[in-house]
């Protein structure tokens, strides 16, 4: 109720505030800035690839007076996407941060990827933001990445306004955008602008509040407002009074005036957008065409009038001493900020940070909260993309780029020693899809691997590993356009030359048919004492019986049990026996791969009382096991996944002909409002490139989650008997 009032005495005006006449209105690229903290807006732009947000924040850049050029992204001119790789490929790969001043305001701007494959940029992303600028296409309306860094906004509680971009093009419908955004958003629009010209003719809006006309001329800086014009005035009034009752039905005050007056002030509705923009009840819809320079200057206005300032929204929450405590946007509070990104640079190491509280200076040294370690902070830079501008300090509010930091990662903590306190980090999500990376010359591979450790430290949606088994270095992301950028990356700014290849999955091998009372004799005299053990062993496949059971509960690998009577093989020789053969099954007759799923039984032995050892032991039954597998009949075994997925119900067909396609057997499928579970077992060799594909079937909307499951026997290599290699 107090917001409410605190806007209506100073946001919107009346219809009588204005003039009736025309009037010309030029940008003006010079204004003072209000109060550091509520003069401040942390917004983000969010949209589906190609909806418009690099345009908009370019439009932005220049009707603020930030840059004197208009930058595009056909002719890779744009300031955002200032990475050799964004210009090439005509997208937002990584989020980029500027900072420009509106109307009194300082607007510090994240303009995020829309590529499904870079949703962790946006995720991070998010989770420093205080307001978000939804974008839409003014022809296809929601798209499927529209709505998952819509959920994402969700998760972190973040309000939006929503902007209908590209209202120029042919096929633009205001009225049916909205409609899509009411149904698969499921949230409450509220439409504060109508077109004025369609397509083409697309020159302006009407502005439902003051009921006023804006209008923009072609190839200038300059708008001109006016009176609604007559031909649009019966439509604009429906239009108006649609917002009136839209309004009324959610905000209690507009409500009251509602019923008293039967008509809700300019004044009123500003309060209400505004309180209905931060909790969330309401969506403000504006529109217009970024790239013809139409409905930028309404938008900003909306922004800093409907979106919260660092002190509109809840104090930030973190862990001191095990105990959850808030600190408060106040600049005189202790001193506590998230890192929310790092790069690299050709002048050094660039951590981002929000700062939630407190004042810090440049040559202040923090504290590193969860590494309880400190750091020192070198130089703190407004940051405009690849460009910065230096500063004495930063306070609450703020999201600033710092350098001297030299081990502080994404999600990092950073406080004054004496007050500390650790924030949650942004999340980081699962890799989905892999590729085995090396250098292409063995000279480059401690340079290699520290390319490598860089790009994870950028980017935490990135892993490294080295497969135990392969040997090979796996690099993991959300998609393979991920990976390929990030490759494309290791080629260009460190100048290795990359071979990039598919992951060899571990195989494994198993018995089917066995072999009972093999002798092996292990003699060998090198002129001091000798060696001699003689074993019999029966190899069987493991099955179901008690005696195949870890001490976990789980399925075991390997057992093995004794048989021998009569004390002729000591016990402590019937042990090295065993770890003979472990050591064995590390090298399978077939391919050399990890032999599992058998029983060994030692039958018979016999010792020499001189020259009989557990060394002895211990070699014949690796000997003794090797044979006997390449006496026995093997199978080759690939691993399995079992793979969940979520699709639409008007994909299922299409989702189940490619697992099937994939040697996938369906185990199940379940229906849940709208979308369909399936549960499959795939061959894990099978599911590369399958992100990509499900993304293709279900246009970008399908998820799918794995975990391994085991192994089975490969097609086409059925069980044989086998030849010593």
């Amino acid at each position: 109720m107090a917001l409410a009032q605190a806007v209506l005495s100073g946001i919107a005006l009346s219809c009588s505030d204005f003039p009736e006449g025309p009037r010309t209105v030029r940008t003006n690229l010079h204004r003072h800035l209000t109060d550091p903290l509520t003069g401040v807006r942390n917004l983000g732009i969010l949209a589906h690839v190609d909806a418009g947000k690099t345009t908009i924040t370019e439009r932005i850049l220049y009707v603020t007076g930030a840059t004197y050029k208009r930058g595009e992204v056909h002719d890779g001119t744009t300031v955002t996407d200032f990475d050799s790789q964004e210009r090439d490929r005509g997208i937002t790969i990584f989020a980029a941060a500027v900072s420009c001043v509106w109307d009194g305001h300082r607007i510090n701007l994240i303009d995020t990827p829309g590529h499904v494959d870079f949703s962790d940029e946006v995720e991070r992303s998010l989770r420093v933001l205080d307001g978000a600028i939804a974008v839409f296409d003014g022809v296809a309306g929601v798209e499927p990445q529209s709505e998952s860094v819509w959920r994402q906004a969700d998760r972190y509680g973040v309000p939006r306004i929503a902007f209908v971009n590209k209202l120029d093009r042919a096929g633009a419908d205001l009225d049916t955008v909205v409609e899509s955004i009411r149904e698969r958003l499921r949230v409450a629009t509220l439409v504060v602008q109508m077109p004025i010209g369609r397509e083409d003719g697309f020159t302006g809006v009407v502005d439902l509040l003051r009921m006023r006309s804006v209008i923009w001329a072609d190839g200038r800086d300059t708008f001109t407002e006016g009176p609604v014009p007559d031909d649009l005035r019966d439509e604009a009034h429906r239009r108006r009074r649609q917002l009136e009752e839209a309004v009324a039905e959610l905000h209690p005050i507009a409500l009251e005036e509602f019923c008293a007056e039967s008509a809700i002030s300019a004044r009123t509705l500003a309060a209400a957008l505004r309180d209905l923009t931060g909790t969330g009840e309401g969506l403000v819809v504006l529109c217009g065409s970024a790239y013809r320079n139409r409905g930028i200057e309404p938008l900003l206005d909306a922004a800093v009038s409907y979106l919260p300032s660092p002190l509109d929204v809840p104090a930030v929450r973190g862990v001191q001493d095990g105990a959850v405590q808030e600190r408060a946007a106040d600049p005189a509070a202790p001193f506590a900020a998230l890192v929310f990104k790092v790069s690299s640079t050709a002048t050094g190491r660039l951590t981002y940070l929000r700062v939630y509280s407190g004042t810090v200076q440049r040559g202040e040294t923090v504290l590193d909260a969860g590494a309880r370690r400190t750091e020192r902070i070198g130089r703190i830079l407004r940051v405009q993309a690849e460009r910065h501008t230096e500063v004495d300090r930063a306070v609450a509010g703020d999201i600033v780029a710092v350098v001297g930091l030299k081990a502080a990662r994404t999600g990092a903590t950073l406080c004054v020693p004496s007050a500390p306190l650790v924030f949650e980090p942004p999340a980081a999500a699962d890799p989905v899809v892999s590729v085995a990376v090396e250098a292409r010359r063995s000279t480059d591979a401690d340079r290699f691997a520290s390319a490598l450790a860089r790009l994870a430290e950028e980017d935490p949606s990135l892993a490294v590993r080295t497969d135990p088994e392969t040997g090979q270095t796996v690099l993991s992301g959300m998609g393979e356009l991920h990976l390929e950028v990030a490759v494309e990356k290791i080629r260009r700014t460190h100048g290795l030359d990359v071979d990039v290849g598919r992951p060899q999955v571990a195989h494994r091998e198993t018995v089917v048919r066995g072999v009972s009372g093999l002798l092996y004799r292990h003699v060998k005299q090198d002129g001091g004492a000798g060696q001699f053990a003689h074993v019999v062993l029966d190899v069987a496949p493991l099955d179901a019986s008690p005696d195949a059971a870890c001490d976990d509960g789980g399925a075991a690998e390997f057992v093995f049990r004794s048989a021998v009577v009569g004390g002729r093989v000591p016990r402590e020789y019937v042990r090295a026996v065993e770890a003979g053969c472990r050591d064995a099954l590390a090298d399978g007759p077939l391919g050399g791969h990890p032999v599992t799923g058998l029983r060994v039984t030692l039958t018979d032995g016999a010792t020499h009382p001189k020259d009989s050892s557990e060394m002895a032991f211990r070699t014949a039954g690796r000997l003794a096991l090797r044979e006997a597998l390449r006496a026995s009949t093997m199978a080759l075994l690939e691993p399995l996944a079992e793979v969940t997925v979520t699709v639409p119900d008007d994909a299922v067909g299409g989702v189940l002909g490619d697992l099937s396609a994939r040697r996938g057997q369906v185990s199940g499928s379940t229906v849940r409002a709208g979308t369909v579970v399936i549960t499959a077992t795939v061959p894990l060799a099978e599911m590369f490139g399958y992100a990509s594909r499900l993304r293709s079937r279900t246009h970008g909307r399908g998820t799918f989650t794995t975990r391994a499951v085991g192994y089975a026997p490969v097609p086409g290599t059925a069980p044989t008997g086998t030849q010593p290699r």
